[in-house]
C-alpha cells in the first residue's frame, strides 16, 4: 500500500541508511553526479564492507558467496 512504511520495511531501512550514511553528508551539482556517488556507495561500502545484522553480521557479498557455495555443494 502506498504511504505505509510497514509494507516494505527492508527498502525503507535501506533508504534510511543511504540517506543518513551518505547522501546527507554530500552536496551534488547534478543528478548524474548524485547517481554515480550513490552507485559507488552501494557497490564499495553497502554490499562489500557494511555488516548486516539480518545476515548474521556478514556483508552482503559474504552472504551471497556462502549461499552460492551451499547451493553448489547440494
Amino acid at each position: 500500500r502506498k504511504g505505509n512504511c510497514w509494507d516494505n520495511a527492508v527498502a525503507e531501512s535501506f533508504f534510511k541508511s543511504l540517506k543518513v550514511e551518505w547522501v546527507y553528508k554530500h552536496r551534488y551539482s547534478h543528478r548524474s553526479e548524485a547517481e554515480l556517488s550513490v552507485f559507488q556507495w552501494i557497490e564499495t561500502w553497502y554490499n562489500r564492507r557494511r555488516m548486516h545484522s539480518t545476515l548474521g553480521y556478514k556483508t552482503i557479498e559474504e552472504f551471497e558467496i556462502e549461499m552460492y557455495n551451499q547451493n553448489v555443494a547440494a
